[in-house]
């Protein structure tokens, strides 16, 4: 047992654990569980080392407001940070990220200024920055302040070396979000001479280092706009809609020696099967990165050793799809468990999820994607189809509605990886859009009609026009269910 003068000093030497059940034959693959960390992610040690720089400067005064965006675990880590040394805190974040987070901010003193989902990451940035220029306050810069990387350097690379002292450790593997733990990380190891190489994860829909197109910048470094290749993707904290500034170091460093692609459906997988196998509780990105580690297990050598960084817990996911599946009422297993004896019974039924079908292969050229949205508007064997984004929240709505509905359908997912050869998603997204002379995702049909958005569905739920549609056409679905289609909205804008 240790005794600490406060919270701050137990940030950092996190355990490293080796995985039993989901590592490859001949393959030692080890995750560094950073949810260790007193509030819960990586994001502890960043938050400590730009306050202490701060003050060790002279930029951060007694009592000044602090102030930065961020998509929670770095404003969660600064809470805890300035609440321990007796800064307040305004936290800048998107309204889309999960509201666990804004709820912990809140809890721990910070107060949290919320901007419109629309405008991304960068809207979030631009806006810390203005209220930093009208009321003085210290802006942390996350994404270019060099106390970030020098801390992991100082720090996550000194722990992870002395680890593997007495056996080398072949690769590093994590995930890019400011760029802090790949640039630090990686130069103590080259620092240190070790032969361990770094990969480091991206979504596989939103390649923005593996396409290889530089981040548009102003004269003072700020990103200019959203990066062409990003999407949305449910990775929170990693891959923001621009390239961060500590990332674009490391590449002119060259200390990323592959990038790894990752699906966000595979993300929440291997999150699942962290909890279930190993009993290691994570969140999409810890899934994220063992993900990548898997990529390169299952191509390695015997023998090899492989280190994932698994950024945080999975707590703060609980509103995100990675608990969209994650039942609050009895199964049915559980319920014929429940039946097995006498007492204490119920004997409710949960409904059977839609189904998804697949697309068939198109044209290339403005013509193919044209007829292709027409065929699968127009394909009778499914008269339920969605044209949606494969990790948008007014996509997911829709999907939970059908699901607890069992509608059956058809999603079109027009960012997915399937759809970006030849462009192809976006090309179908133009013809859709010229068709229905709406540029809002998903776009929802029925019976070769459209319904409209998101909202346009979940009215005409709320209304019963849904249900006498799917009637006239004999779509099977569950009448009897009880629910609120309201309800099924993000929590972000339901009403406050």
């Amino acid at each position: 047992m240790s005794r600490f003068n406060n919270v701050l000093e137990t940030i950092g030497n996190t355990p490293i654990v080796r995985l039993t059940r989901l590592a490859p034959a001949g393959v030692e693959l080890f995750v560094k569980l950073e949810a260790r960390n007193p509030m819960g992610s990586v994001k502890d040690r960043l938050a400590l080392a730009i306050i202490e720089d701060a003050e060790a400067r002279g930029a951060l005064r007694p009592g000044q407001t602090v102030v930065e965006a961020t998509s929670g675990n770095t404003g969660i880590a600064l809470a805890m940070v300035c609440a321990a040394r007796g800064y307040p805190l305004v936290v800048v974040m998107a309204e889309n990220f999960s509201i666990e987070r804004r709820r912990l901010m809140r809890f721990l003193g910070a107060r949290v200024v919320l901007t419109p989902a629309v405008q991304k990451g960068s809207g979030m940035m631009r806006k810390a920055a203005e209220l930093a220029a009208k009321h003085g306050w210290f802006l942390c810069r996350q994404f270019d302040n060099p106390a970030n990387p020098a801390m992991h350097e100082r720090t996550t690379g000194a722990e992870i070396l002395a680890a593997f002292a007495d056996a080398p450790l072949h690769w590093f593997v994590a995930g890019c979000g400011t760029g802090g733990t790949v640039t630090g990380v990686g130069r103590a190891l080259r620092r240190a001479g070790a032969a361990t190489r770094i990969a480091v994860c991206e979504p596989d829909n939103s390649p923005m280092l593996a396409g290889g197109v530089p981040q548009a910048r102003d004269a003072a470094g700020a990103p200019l706009d959203s990066h062409p290749a990003f999407r949305p993707h449910p990775m929170q904290g990693w891959s923001p809609d621009f390239i961060a500034g500590i990332t674009e170091t490391a590449v002119r460093e060259a200390l990323i020696e592959r990038i790894l692609p990752v699906n966000g459906a595979d993300a929440m997988h291997c999150a699942r099967e962290l909890a279930r196998r190993e009993g290691i509780f994570c969140g999409i990105t810890s899934g994220a990165t063992l993900a990548g580690a898997l990529q390169l297990a299952r191509d390695a050598a015997p023998g090899t050793r492989i280190l994932a960084l698994l950024p945080d817990t999975g707590e703060r996911y609980q509103s995100t799809p990675l608990f969209a599946d994650i039942p609050t009422d009895m199964t049915g297993e559980e319920l014929e468990i429940s039946r097995s004896t006498p007492s204490g019974r119920f004997d409710a039924v949960t409904p059977a999820p839609g189904v998804v079908a697949a697309l068939a292969p198109v044209p290339q050229g403005d013509a193919g994607a044209s007829s292709a949205v027409a065929a699968a508007i127009g394909d009778r064997s499914t008269p339920v189809v969605m044209f949606a984004l494969e990790w948008c929240e007014f996509s997911w709505s829709v999907r939970r509605l059908f699901a607890r509905l069992s509608i059956p359908f058809r999603s079109i997912d027009l960012d997915a990886k399937a759809l970006q050869p030849d462009d192809l998603g976006a090309r179908m997204r133009a013809a859709l859009s010229a068709r229905t002379g709406l540029t809002s995702i998903p776009q929802i049909f029925v019976g070769g009609e459209l319904v409209g958005g998101a909202t346009d569905v979940i009215e005409a739920a709320a209304g019963g026009t849904l249900q006498a549609r799917l009637v006239a056409l004999d779509v099977p679905f569950a009448r009897d269910a009880s629910i609120d289609p309201r309800a099924f909205l993000p929590n972000w804008v339901q009403p406050r």
